[in-house]
């Protein structure tokens, strides 16, 4: 009888929410919400055209930046439909299988970002330390196998949890967190002993974003020396102000990830809203501000900007 009641009750679907305890100020989010996925599909956008438009920015640096920009827009993606349905039209109940298929993405492409911001350090590295072979050493092969490693890996990962997800019953509250899908998020909504999903989401996110993270901190120690070694003052604030783009793009990316992380293992004290705005911030700033920082910081971005919207102005 017990078997039988907890399959009536076994969830397909769950209930998405917005700003928790304020649902009247939903619709006031809507218009910033999409104000703000308008200027990030708008920001990559330009960047990757402008990238591939340009001969003059078919170089290492510029392609690992399209592959920065192409993630950015397909993380953006990821959430869109589910956050606008829940603010503009107020549609909260996504399946089961829908909720999963988000959830992969996002946490894929988050993965992805990662790495390719590991890939941009790398590139660094050889600008810096080798820069007579920075084009011999990194070729159009090597990006492409370096793109298609980074991908690779972060599928592989994150292709396990919807199996892991699937194989749970959900009897409890089908009420999650945020007007997105997230492994965790789910996971605390089942009704059986998620330790295998527990333990495999924490190697995950050592395999990737731990892992990621001490790479990047040996890659720009590595770099550091580098520039210590250069003789010119003027070099040194050169070859500093190259990775100064790249800086901003890990503290957009690991800033928001550290601040969500400690305020969910520390703040369960905290108002909900803190804990939605943080998750919000991981997900959606980077993507937002990340062409905004290369755009300002790098020259030649800039400069071909400007070109293709003020041409004829410039022109006369």
């Amino acid at each position: 009888m017990s078997l039988f009641n907890q399959t009536i009750h076994n969830h397909q679907t769950f209930t998405l929410i917005g700003i928790p305890g304020m649902p009247e100020k939903d619709f006031w989010m809507a218009l910033p919400l999409c104000l703000l996925y308008s200027t990030t599909f708008l920001g990559n956008f330009i960047i990757l055209v402008v990238i591939k438009v340009e001969r003059s920015l078919h170089e290492p640096m510029y392609y690992f930046l399209a592959m920065l920009a192409a993630t950015d827009l397909s993380l953006s993606l990821s959430s869109m439909p589910t956050m606008i349905s829940v603010h503009l039209f107020d549609w909260r109940s996504v399946t089961l299988d829908v909720c999963i298929t988000q959830m992969f993405f996002i946490h894929n492409f988050g993965g992805v970002e990662s790495g390719v911001l590991v890939a941009m350090a790398f590139d660094r590295f050889v600008a810096i330390r080798f820069p007579l072979r920075y084009a011999t050493i990194l070729t159009h092969g090597v990006i492409i196998k370096i793109g298609a490693a980074v991908l690779l890996r972060s599928v592989s990962v994150v292709l396990p949890v919807p199996f892991l997800i699937k194989r749970l019953p959900f009897c409890r509250s089908n009420v999650l967190s945020h007007a997105y899908c997230l492994h965790q998020d789910a996971m605390r909504l089942a009704c059986a002993d998620t330790r295998v999903n527990s333990i495999y989401g924490l190697l995950a996110v050592i395999f990737t974003i731990v892992l990621d993270a001490l790479i990047l901190l040996i890659s720009y120690f590595l770099i550091l020396q580098e520039v210590l070694g250069i003789a010119s003052r003027e070099e040194r604030l050169k070859a500093l102000n190259t990775c100064f783009s790249h800086i901003c793009a890990v503290l957009l990316f690991y800033v928001p990830l550290i601040g969500m992380t400690l305020i969910h293992r520390f703040g369960k004290h905290l108002s909900p809203i803190i804990h939605t705005l943080m998750a919000n911030i991981y997900l959606l700033l980077p993507p937002l501000l990340n062409p905004v920082v290369y755009s300002v910081r790098t020259k030649q971005i800039r400069q071909r900007i400007v070109r293709a919207f003020c041409g004829n102005k410039i022109g006369h």
